[in-house]
Parts: C-alpha cells; structure tokens; sequence
C-alpha cells in the first residue's frame, strides 16, 4: 500500500516503513496531493517589492498575476506554470522572466531570472487571505531555530530538518524536512515545550517526536515514533540547508504509437540501461511483470529475476478491487452508495453522530475526512505491521474517531478508509473479506492466483521483495485492512482484470451466479467520475482518472513490493506493471515504468527507464 498510498504512497515501524512515508510525502498517490499554492504572496526583488497572486481552479491549473508595486505596474500576467511535487516554475512573458523555486510552509523560495538570475523569495501574505498574520517573538524562545538530524536504513541515509520558531503570543510552530527526499515543510502539530522537553507531532506521515533540548541548548536527543521507534537526535545549525535540487526527468523521444505486439522490442531497448546499472540489474534482485492490452492483443513479458507467472503483492491497487466489490453489492441492491458505514458495522461499534455521516461512497472516493491511518496502529513486528491490526483494533478507533462527515470533506487518501470500507461491506456480506473477494470478483472474472492468502503452491511463485535499498523485505499480511492493499496477484490475472474493465460492455463471466450477472454493470458503474482527487483528476470508485492522458490508473506499494495499472478507454489500450522492490529515496520505478508504457502506446515522449 503507500500509506498502504493510495498512496502516499509504499512502504507506508522500524526504518523501511519511516523511510517510504516520508517518500510519501513527494509521490504522486498510495500519495500526497501537491501542495497548495494558491493564495497571495509578497517579497522583495533587490529595492523593489513585488506581489504574486495565484489561484488554482478545479482541474488543478494554476493562474496567477505579478505586481511591482513600487514602478505601478499591477496585475502583470503570469503564464506556463509548472508544479511537481514541491518544485515551482512559471513565466512572466510581458517583462521576458521565468521564476523557479520550491513551494514551502511559509512561501515560496526560488531564483528570478530576467537575463541575471536573482534570488527571490515570496513569503504568503496570510493578511490578504483573512488570516491572523505571524508575528515573531521579540525574544525566541529556546527551542527556536534550525536543526538538522539523520535517518540510516541500510544503505540509506535521509537528512531530517526542523524549523522551529515561535510567535509573540509564545505559541511554538514547526516544520520538517525530509532533504535528500525533496519532501520539505511538513507541518508539524501538537508541539509542547516545557524545557528540557520537547514533542510534536507530523500529521502527514503519522509520526512523532520526542525527546529533550541539552543543557547548552545546541542539540535535541530524542526518540521517532511510527507504530516502532527510532533514534533521532538534532543539532542547532546557523542556517537552513536547502532541499536536495530536484532534477527534471528526462525524456526519451516519442515514437509512433506502439502496438501491443511491438511493445517487447520497445521496452527491451527502453530497459537497457535499467537491466544493467539501474533499477533491475541483477545485484538488486529486482524483477518486474509487465502485461499490456491494445486493440484485443495482449502481452506478458518477465524481466530482471521475475518470470512469467510470478505473484507480487499489488499493495494500493487492491482498493480498487473493494470499489468494484462495493458497486457489485450496489448493483444487487445489497447496499447503496449513500447508506452510512456505521449501518454495515456491528451494532454498538460506533455512536450515530449529530450531523451528517461517513457514507459508503465517501469512503470508496476518499473524501471521508478519515485520517491516512489510525492512531492505534501500533505493529508488533515492523517488517509485517499490518498483520496484528484486527477489526477489534479497527473498531476501537472508529469509535473513538466517529463518523462525523466533514461538512466539505477534500480528497485525503485514507488507507484507513479503504479498511474500514472493505470490513463494512464484509460484515454486511457475512463474509470475510478474501471469501467476499473471491465471490465477487475473482470467481466471476476467473482469476486463480489473485488472493489474499496464498496455497503452497503459490508460495512457491511468490517472489521475494525488496526494501528500497534493495535488501530483503519481508512479506506484508493484512488483517483488518485487506480491502486497502492485501491482494497479490500474477501479471497474467492482472491482464484479464484491467481488460474487464477496459471493456466491461463484451465481459463473458466465468458462471451463473448474481455476482456474475451484475459484475458488467458494476464495472461501468464503477468507471463513473464522482469527485475532484489530486490536481488534474478525479476520481470514481477507487480509480483514479486524468484527463490530459485519458488513462484510469491506481498504484501501489508495500514494504517489499510496488504496482502500477491503468487503463485507456479511448486508446483502447492498458497495462500492468508488478515490481518487488518498492518505493526508494527517488520514488517508485514502478511508476515510472508505467507511465512509460502509457506513453509509448499514446506515441508520446516517454520518461526516461535510466538513472
């Protein structure tokens, strides 16, 4: 999963579970939605002050003007914005400059180039947005200020800053960065100073900290906490380090679009450079399964250590079986789409709240305002952290979180959503969630080695993961949160899945039962967009939708593993990718993978393989 995340999506409590939450924090989704830029800005370019507005509308574009206040010129057009992950860049054409910079919790900070390039740093102007401005404290206080730790798993190191400072009412505020990630101003909450103590917590990725402020004030000894614990100590610096640069990803030329039957000797070349120095050389111990559909031909190829009918876990992608499984039980009128959670769960799990509810299709649109993961998650073995997490420990915390619904819930990817999702529609079924998955959706669509628990006989196919250093990592097994990213699968299953529901309207189930018979419909009904997801998607039941590429796509990520599906109904074309190894410092190759393979088939410039 990536949170099972999806994202946020990956590895989402020891070392590899920090490390690929953290990575979270700058993946597209088992991921976190890219930051919010709009709003007013201001800064100062040598003696001039300038203003920046932006505004982001619905499909995530992003508008904006400039003002240079001191020469009179107001509303100057912006244009050719560009955001990914935290780095910025736009243009000014009338005046002949580009800014590029990184997006932050206080602003924005970056280089002006007008023919010289200039620092120049925008600070959000929280007064024109009706907001309390930030007033610092006419003396800091002792924890005030920059330090910098270190995070090691393996073979891998993360740089971990903190900004702390506080305003002239004493309240403390911070922020972390994860450097060498890219993944910078994770707001921190919770924050309590009573020296020597010091905590807070980083929402975002579920984590904690705490520990003390030495004597002489120049460093903090202390203790992270993500279900397991780790040693994190701090050390004041005179300055902030800046954010490892990001290097734009590069491109091979387009070719024309690739057929399903081309697609071997495409990728064969395109994974030269992976298969021998990269991602899948044989030092690693990586393998990947590929499976692509177009035009009615498909594909199945192996590389790397992986072979044809290898099983991987899918991670994230999973949730999309519980969305298909949630619209087949609409379709038999077993459910509806607007009934409350609460009502599928056992009577007395959760108190009816005074407002409106946590509906069934909140929570298959992430828009239940449920966090990304429970505050009780708490693993007694790391490297499996899902495996003791029951309905017991699920139930617990809904009872103590509620389902309140949010009176204008966003989209927040909630790996706790899914889990609570695919329980609930367990509970109603009277079923156990791999009993209701295979009634549902594998029976019908005949897909023998897509499960949750596996036979000896698939064991003996289940390729071992990697960590993202490329160590062993253990096998994830899933409890209570099955229906967020328990499922693994073959390449092969994968293939007949995504062509069920790349044309749903010529599906030929396998028998006669009633989830054979609605199992068409619930396809369609699954693909219908319901609400606004990350910048430039929607999204339907699970599935995500983006409208520039046409492609339908959800990924994945556990501890040892990573996925990537999609489907393109005008294309008529759609592809698996199935990696075991799973999210590292630079992000998921099996996104990258398959984003390349889209590319390929629509005949545009595909992302570079290479490192």
């Amino acid at each position: 999963m990536r949170g099972a995340c999806h994202s946020c999506t990956a590895a989402d409590l020891a070392l590899p579970l920090l490390l690929a939450l953290l990575a979270l924090a700058i993946n597209s989704i088992f991921a976190q939605p890219t930051p919010n830029v709009a709003g007013d800005y201001t800064g100062t370019l040598g003696p001039l002050h300038v203003k920046l507005h932006l505004k982001v509308d619905a499909a995530g574009a992003i508008t904006g003007t400039l003002d240079s206040t001191d020469q009179g010129a107001l509303g100057i057009p912006c244009a050719d914005f560009h955001l990914s992950g935290p780095a910025l860049t736009f243009s000014v054409p009338a005046v002949h400059g580009t800014w590029k910079g990184d997006v932050g919790v206080e602003g924005l900070t970056g280089t002006w180039d007008q023919g010289t390039p200039q620092p120049l740093n925008f600070t959000r102007d929280t007064a024109a947005e009706g907001e309390k401005p930030f007033v610092p404290a006419a003396k800091p206080s002792a924890i005030d200020g920059i330090w910098l730790g270190t995070i090691t798993a393996g073979s891998t190191t993360l740089r971990i800053q903190l900004h702390v400072k506080s305003d002239a009412s004493g309240q403390e505020f911070c922020a972390l960065d994860s450097l060498d990630q890219g993944a910078m101003g994770l707001e921190c909450a919770k924050l309590n100073f009573a020296a020597p103590d010091f905590s807070f917590d980083v929402p975002l990725v579920h984590g904690h900290w705490s520990g003390k402020l030495s004597a002489d004030g120049n460093a903090l000894t202390g203790t992270w906490e993500q279900g397991g614990s780790i040693t994190l100590n701090f050390t004041r610096q005179s300055s902030a380090v800046a954010a490892a640069p990001i290097v734009p990803p590069k491109f091979d030329p387009a070719l024309p679009p690739v057929s399903a039957a081309d697609i071997q000797s495409v990728l064969d070349k395109d994974l030269t450079e992976a298969l021998k120095t990269g991602q899948l050389a044989p030092a690693t111990g990586a393998g990947v399964s590929i499976a692509v559909v177009e035009h009615g031909v498909r594909r199945i190829l192996s590389y790397g250590a992986a072979k044809p009918d290898s099983i991987f876990e899918i991670g994230s992608i999973t949730k999309t079986f519980t969305g298909l499984i949630l619209s087949q039980l609409v379709e038999q009128g077993k459910v509806r789409f607007d009934e409350p959670v609460r009502e599928l769960l056992p009577p007395g799990t959760v108190a009816k709240p005074a407002g409106d509810e946590i509906t069934l299709l909140d929570l298959a649109t992430q828009h239940s305002g449920l966090p990304r993961m429970p505050d009780n998650f708490k693993p007694a073995d790391p490297n499996n952290p899902y495996a003791d997490y029951s309905a017991a420990n699920l139930y617990a915390f809904i009872a103590k979180q509620g389902v309140l619904r949010p009176a204008k819930p966003d989209f927040l990817y909630s790996n706790l959503g899914f889990g609570l999702l695919g329980q609930a529609l367990a509970v109603r079924s009277s079923l156990s969630y791999p009993a209701l998955l295979k009634e549902e959706v594998t029976g019908p669509l005949g897909l023998k080695d897509t499960t949750i628990a596996l036979t000896a006989e698939q064991q003996a196919r289940f390729i071992p993961g990697h960590a993202g250093d490329h160590g062993p990592a253990h096998a994830w097994d899933l409890d209570a949160f099955a229906g967020a990213g328990g499922v693994r699968s073959t390449a092969s299953d994968m293939l007949t899945y995504i062509e069920a529901n790349l044309h749903p309207e010529t599906l030929k189930p396998a028998g006669k039962s009633a989830a054979a018979h609605t199992l068409s419909a619930a396809l369609t009904q699954q693909h219908e967009l319901r609400a606004d997801a990350l910048p430039g998607t929607r999204i339907a039941l699970a599935w995500l939708f983006e409208a520039e590429s046409g492609n339908y796509w959800h990924n994945g990520a556990t501890g040892g593993y990573s996925s990537y599906a999609f489907f393109n109904p005008k294309g008529d074309y759609a592809a698996i990718v199935l990696l075991n190894t799973t999210l590292g410092p630079k992000g998921s190759f099996a996104d990258r993978l398959g984003q390349h393979i889209s590319q390929r088939l629509a005949g545009k410039p595909a992302i570079s393989l290479g490192d």
